[in-house]
């Protein structure tokens, strides 16, 4: 169980190194640092990872831009994550031309950033927001990326906007067996004015359901608790996150 570090970026921003601290004492096992990471020099990457190892958890993966991930910037990506010790490299979003062929377009890019992190020892993964599940020419980006990309790249799943885009991440799941490596543990509600303010456990996932299909075939190696805001601190937020996941997943 790790915190993708977006959900504490203001205190990231303030003090890398204690938010890390922070979320290392709440019982978190491992992080997934995000975009800001690869502006790191080398020295500072070397830093965090001593951090890391003194604190005994893990860099499970990091969440990149798509340009990270051209052939002009995988070498930087390839690099930090390995000093981080990550183990995959995903895209957080992508900007795709219109069409089917766009989608087809990013699949490409995503092959071709797996050749080069896997012959280094990592993987390539892709993330989704809301549009992968809303249908293109009568097919969903998602569906086009997962037929056109490479078995060995992750489908890290983003529960709530799934949710959101009205698609049942339990069927999403049991359809791709083996590359939900990972999900984003965020929920939402169907109240607008709540939406993703909600805490884990209080909007509409069906949590016992997802978990069970995460672990009895989907392949899921690690989950991620992702929260965009709450009416608590982002510190006080990540902590009562995780407390109502060993509540509903016992260890």
């Amino acid at each position: 169980m790790g915190l993708e570090l977006y959900s504490v970026r203001e205190e990231l921003k303030k003090d890398p190194e204690d938010t890390v601290r922070a979320v290392a004492q709440m019982g978190y096992q491992g992080v997934e640092f995000y975009a800001p990471y690869f502006e790191w020099s080398e020295s500072q990457t070397k830093q965090m990872r001593k951090l890391l190892d003194d604190l005994g958890i893990r860099c499970f993966s990091t969440h990149n831009d798509s340009s990270y991930l051209s052939p002009e910037k995988i070498g930087r990506a390839r690099d930090l994550n390995l000093i981080l010790g990550s183990k995959y490299v995903v895209m957080a979003s992508s900007d795709p031309k219109p069409g089917v062929d766009g989608w087809k377009a990013i699949a490409d890019s995503l092959n071709a950033a797996a050749d080069q992190l896997e012959s280094a020892g990592l993987k390539a993964g892709y993330h989704n927001h809301q549009r992968e599940f809303v249908p293109v020419e009568n097919q969903r980006p998602i569906e086009i990326l997962a037929k056109n990309t490479k078995p060995s790249i992750m489908l890290q799943l983003d529960v709530g906007t799934c949710l959101e885009a009205g698609s049942d991440p339990v069927a999403w799941i049991r359809a791709n067996p083996g590359r939900i490596r990972s999900l984003h543990l965020k929920d939402w509600s169907l109240e607008p004015e709540k939406g993703y303010k909600v805490l884990f456990g209080e909007g509409a996932a069906e949590w016992k359901n997802i978990f069970e299909a995460a672990e009895n075939g989907g392949g899921v190696e690690y989950y991620l608790i992702e929260q965009e805001g709450s009416q608590f601190t982002e510190l006080e937020t990540a902590r009562r996150c995780l407390q109502s996941f060993r509540l509903l997943r016992p260890a």
